[in-house]
């Protein structure tokens, strides 16, 4: 069977659609993450039990995202996006309602809950992602995460105003709680099934046949997502710790810890808008190699430096270097259209190991020798990462895939940060 061609009009509101729920998933993480001296404070934790709390979201994480390929595989990524979204915000107001009860269990309950709902709701965003990029007939995957990136700069904006004008955590985790429901509710809504554009029968029993113990056979799978494992780790630590290390080793404010914070991913930002230009021109493996060398010199800087100011730089490179490793993996495990679902959720099930392990390991380090000092360890994974980048490279036979619509390709929005004169024939998608 052949898909019905898509207009021209719904390509666009269906990829304006997967922007806006990753910059609702990106302003979900901010505005739990930016206020975490506020739950710290709220439940009279340290250092060290706080990673142990944190634990609690990414062994959620961890356990959903074993089986999201398998459920989005059985029921779909729209299905999956509107039921995790309505459980992950549930629980980003019931952990307002923790902290203002210092109810440390209910805290546990709603931290998990949220894990569970963000990583079934991850992949399934990444899925739909890489359809509408097979849709388009263009490279846009940066630009995604690029707009969860611009979430995360304005939750975490919007929870550094919070804190300054005294806004209690309670209702700052309602408020945004709605605000991310509303957004995500409309943009599903506008979402097209993700096997839009599979040309036959034949196609579609391919994607069904491939499993996810098949994905855990493939070395080329693993060592990709032994690459994320690594960017992640390097991202998640600054997710979260920055704030917190400004603010108890610094000697920061608790609204300076959450403008570092915004520091850190208004840097990702940046890196991710613009990086989609030079994995173009100059190929994933030269660019990520780069960018890595980057983030072992900005966490350095803020791991060694003597005051704030230089910390901020140091946060500042360092954003900028992990921006482009997530995306870059995930589009690489994308690579096969047939197995994308499965695959991505292996890779971000090696990755969210990483957010498993990375909170209590941290918070141990911390506890006994600084936050900052514990930091270190960080360095040694994305060396790793680093030895790993040749597994990012594009299957050898690359041409341009046709856009599956039946008009011309448009300019689908005014923020695509390269021309289209400049723009070298993505990776294969079909």
């Amino acid at each position: 069977m052949v898909s019905t061609p898509l207009s021209r009009k719904d390509i666009n509101t269906w990829y304006r659609a997967i922007l806006a729920i990753f910059f609702a998933s990106g302003l979900a993480l901010s505005g739990l993450l930016a206020r975490l001296p506020d739950i710290a404070h709220g439940l009279e934790l340290s250092a060290g039990p706080m990673g142990l709390l944190l634990l609690a979201q990414t062994l959620g994480s961890f356990l959903a995202v074993t089986v999201s390929g398998v459920l989005v595989s059985r029921f779909g990524a729209r299905r999956c996006l509107k039921f995790c979204y309505s459980i992950s915000t549930c629980g980003l107001a019931g952990v307002g309602i923790a902290v203002h009860h210092s109810n440390i269990p209910l805290a546990v309950i709603c931290l998990s809950t949220i894990g569970l709902g963000s990583a079934v709701s991850n992949v399934s965003a990444n899925v739909q992602g890489v359809a509408v990029e097979r849709a388009l007939g263009r490279f846009v995957t940066s630009t995604m995460h690029g707009f969860f990136s611009i979430g995360t700069v304005i939750g975490a904006l919007l929870s550094a105003l919070d804190t300054q004008l005294g806004i209690p955590f309670l209702w700052h985790s309602i408020y945004f709680a709605c605000l991310i429901a509303i957004i995500v509710a409309y943009s599903i809504s506008q979402c097209h099934s993700e096997h839009y554009g599979a040309e036959d029968t034949h196609t579609m029993q391919q994607v069904s046949s491939y499993k996810v113990r098949d994905a855990w056979r493939d070395k080329h799978t693993i060592f990709i997502g032994l690459f994320v494992l690594g960017m992640a780790l390097a991202e998640g630590s600054a997710n979260d710790w920055a704030a917190l290390a400004l603010t108890q080793e610094y000697g920061a404010d608790a609204t300076t810890g959450s403008i570092g914070y915004a520091v850190f991913v208004g840097a990702m930002t940046f890196g991710r808008l613009s990086g989609t230009w030079f994995l173009n021109r100059y190929g994933r493996v030269p660019v990520i190699r780069a960018t890595c060398t980057l983030a072992l010199c900005g966490l350095s800087i803020f791991i060694f430096a003597p005051n704030v100011l230089i910390g901020f730089f140091g946060l500042l490179i360092w954003g900028i270097g992990v921006s482009l490793g997530f995306p870059t993996g995930m589009s690489a495990a994308s690579d096969d259209p047939h197995k994308s679902a499965v695959r991505v959720s292996v890779v971000s099930t090696i990755g969210y190991a990483a957010f498993l392990g990375g909170p209590p390991l941290l918070g141990l380090l911390g506890e006994h020798f600084g936050i900052r000092q514990g930091l270190s360890i960080v360095l040694g994974f994305i060396l790793l990462s680093m030895f790993l980048t040749k597994h990012l490279r594009p299957p050898e036979k690359t041409t341009q895939h046709r856009p599956i619509y039946t008009e011309s390709l448009p300019i689908i929005t005014s923020i695509q940060v390269h021309s289209e004169q400049n723009e070298q024939p993505p990776r294969t998608l079909d």
